[in-house]
């Protein structure tokens, strides 16, 4: 390698470099950072580009650098998006009031079942549909429709289920989440 003075080297077996002062046959002088004159045998040196001016443009492909630079485009893909899960829930009142105009002549037991068969086609619903979150409204009472649902719900193996919102809710409600495969 040839060198001349002012080139910025760096020793091969040392951590040392410097810029060259002098150069003789087979020994080059140079200046370390910390202001010693040392010599080396030309062999032992490398010679460091570290200013832009240094850089030999004609090295450089520039087509292929901007290939490793820019992200590769993603494919588009014929799949649909999955459902927001900030997305509103569907709600659902089991108030009995809301099922039917009027209750007079029926059982407990009667509205009960009612309640529950409401729900269960409602869950069938949302799974077929693909609905994510599902909020049954029961409303606080004695808690015996909260207790009953909340037993079909368990039967289920794919949904998870918890109090919904209580800032929206209150405690009469139940939020059920429906995990889809994908």
């Amino acid at each position: 390698m040839d060198f001349k003075p002012g080139d910025r080297v760096e020793l091969l077996d040392d951590d040392l470099s410097g810029i060259v002062q002098k150069v003789y046959r087979d020994e080059i002088e140079i200046k370390t950072e910390d202001g010693f004159i040392m010599n080396f045998p030309a062999d032992h040196l490398v010679k460091i580009k570290d200013d832009i001016n240094d850089i030999d443009v004609e090295e450089f492909d520039f087509e292929e650098v901007l290939k490793q630079k820019t992200p590769p485009k993603k494919k588009q893909s014929s799949r649909s998006k999955p459902k927001d899960k900030g997305a509103p829930p569907m709600e659902v009142d089991l108030h009995i009031n809301q099922l039917v105009k009027s209750s007079r002549g029926m059982a407990n037991h009667e509205m009960l079942n009612l309640q529950l068969d409401t729900a269960r086609h409602k869950l069938e619903f949302a799974m077929q549909k693909r609905i994510q979150k599902v909020v049954f409204i029961h409303g606080v009472g004695e808690g015996v429709l909260k207790m009953e649902l909340e037993y079909l719900l368990g039967r289920y193996s794919n949904i998870k289920f918890y109090d919904a919102d209580y800032q929206k809710y209150g405690l009469g409600a139940t939020e059920v989440y429906i995990l889809q495969n994908p």
